[in-house]
């Protein structure tokens, strides 16, 4: 499993945790504070925070305020506040910051 840097953290709020060998396609995610992707996810999503762990994959549209990516991100991604790319992860397709 891959080492996400903590983020400060809100009191609170909802968060989604895609784990390992986990796919997940097809859905709009809505009314999610944070998002953590371990696994694969095809989807649309508005979220305040989302991060894509090494071994994770992200595809599809988001609309994020802070992004922290280690693994795959490809699609339409929209970043409100602040984007990181570490050295692992890769991102493709139209990206807004």
């Amino acid at each position: 499993m891959s080492e996400i840097v903590a983020s400060p953290k809100q009191p609170g709020g909802s968060k989604l945790t895609v784990g390992p060998n986990i796919k997940l396609k097809g859905v709009e995610i809505t009314d999610c504070d944070t998002l953590l992707v371990e696994g694969i996810v095809e989807a649309t999503m508005d979220s305040r925070l989302m991060q894509i762990a090494a071994g994770g994959s992200f595809r599809g549209s988001a609309e994020i305020d802070l992004a922290e990516i280690h693994g795959l991100f490809d699609g339409s991604l929209t970043v409100r506040e602040k984007l990181v790319i570490h050295a692992t992860g890769r991102v493709t397709g139209k990206i807004r910051y």
